[in-house]
């Protein structure tokens, strides 16, 4: 990775990891402000600035926390939450309303009416009963809400079928059927408390190919070409959504934002063009591409058991609570020994966690060098989807997170106590 600089302790954004896992203790996570930072001044070169009418939303679904809304709003990005508890986080860091989107595929009342209430920019309806809703809600505030039809396009993406979102077959979007899709666009049109602004996709996560969004864009602008033709109406925006894929191991292939961008934006246009349709303003998603590779995470080895002739096993201080990832959809890491970066890595060894599940693994088969408890291991790219996942499996507390800034360290997150387990805990008698 390129923020590897070869010293005897391994060290990421200029920090010495082993004297802040001595400081801060064990497991850590840790968050680099410049590289977040680098990613957002890329989007803006190569996107923003790039094209006309391009917008983007940071998916806070990946890490969010009110620091991460601060340097979010500092960047002139978009939020895009789906829940209340992210909308919530959102209000409390005093996050522009007008440039948060509210996503999901069940969206309560109580969160409609809270995103309403808030005039949040947009909201992605992910089926034609919440129009009903938002259209109730939209009346009694009277306010007029601006919104996408979430679609399920039919285009699967190259990845785990767990984190592959734009099948027919989901949990997620509007049917392309056409009696279903009319329905929600005619509903839609007709209210005078919504504002159809156009349709959203999203084809999956991790993607390291652009043809899916290619494809999608097809059918979507092929969408708008006969709901031009059959209801009048002009869409004015499309949301491709995220999912550009990241460094993990040296097996992904990782390409720049602009091979995305670049072909989402060619297609738009070359098939708007062809189809006489007017070309809609395009909005994308970016989450884990902003923050996944800015973060690591920090262990202390315990134990470590050698099966003669099968397997050894070093054991971490966390695991499957402060990242559900590998057992959840088999995601893979790399990582290093961080006290000892400047040995060579000559054995292999499967880092276990601590929790009582023999799928808490969260890497098999590591090169590393001699290791013995107490040696610090650090995670790779980790930013994305380890503390937005976290749990308390085992009673296990959630660790703290630490960002690196050019004024210092500076946690934003504290580490849960055995006290925070308990402090919602009533006994009934």
């Amino acid at each position: 990775m390129d923020n590897i600089e070869h010293t005897k302790n391994y060290r990421f954004a200029g920090y010495d990891t082993v004297e802040l896992a001595k400081k801060y203790g064990t497991p850590l996570y840790v968050l680099s402000e410049e590289i977040i930072r680098s990613r957002c001044k890329e989007l803006k070169s190569d996107f923003l600035d790039k094209y006309e009418n391009a917008k983007a939303a940071y998916a806070s679904k990946a890490f969010l926390t009110m620091a991460m809304c601060k340097i979010i709003e500092s960047e002139g990005l978009g939020l895009d939450v789906v829940s209340g508890g992210e909308l919530y986080t959102a209000i409390k860091a005093g996050f522009p309303m007008d440039k948060v989107m509210l996503h999901g595929n069940n969206k309560s009342y109580e969160e409609l009416e809270m995103a309403i209430s808030n005039d949040v920019g947009r909201i992605v309806v992910d089926n034609t009963e919440e129009l009903y809703i938002i259209e109730e809600i939209a009346e009694r505030q009277d306010k007029s809400v601006k919104v996408l039809i979430r679609i399920a396009p039919g285009v699967g993406g190259n990845t785990h079928k767990y984190i592959t979102t734009g099948q027919k077959d989901s949990k997620f979007g509007v049917p392309l059927a056409k009696d279903t899709i009319d329905e929600a666009v005619a509903k839609a049109m007709k209210s005078k408390h919504i504002e159809l602004l156009g349709m959203h996709f999203h084809i999956g996560s991790n993607l390291f190919e652009n043809d899916s969004y290619i494809a999608a864009i097809d059918i979507v602008i092929n969408l708008y070409k006969r709901l031009k033709d059959d209801f009048g109406f002009i869409a004015k925006e499309i949301n491709t959504g995220g999912g550009f894929g990241i460094y993990y191991t040296k097996d992904d292939c990782v390409k720049p934002l602009s091979y995305y961008t670049d072909s989402i934006m060619k297609a738009i246009e070359d098939k708007c063009k062809e189809l006489g349709v007017d070309i809609p303003a395009v909005i994308i998603e970016p989450g884990r591409w902003i923050v996944g590779e800015a973060g690591i995470t920090l262990y202390s080895i315990g134990s470590v058991k050698e099966i003669p002739g099968i397997r050894t096993y070093a054991s971490v201080d966390g695991g499957l609570p402060d990242n559900p990832r590998p057992a959840l959809y088999s995601a893979r890491y790399d990582a290093v020994v961080a006290n000892k970066y400047d040995q060579k890595p000559d054995r292999q060894v499967t880092i276990a966690g601590k929790c009582c599940e023999s799928g808490d693994i969260l890497i098999w088969d590591l090169k590393v060098p001699e290791i013995k408890r107490g040696d610090i291991l650090a995670v790779f790219s980790t930013g994305a989807y380890n503390y937005s996942m976290a749990s308390n499996y085992n009673r296990i507390p959630r660790p703290a997170v630490l960002l690196l800034t050019k004024d210092g360290e500076k946690v934003i997150v504290e580490r849960e106590t055995y006290e925070d387990l308990l402090s919602r805990e009533r006994v009934p008698f």
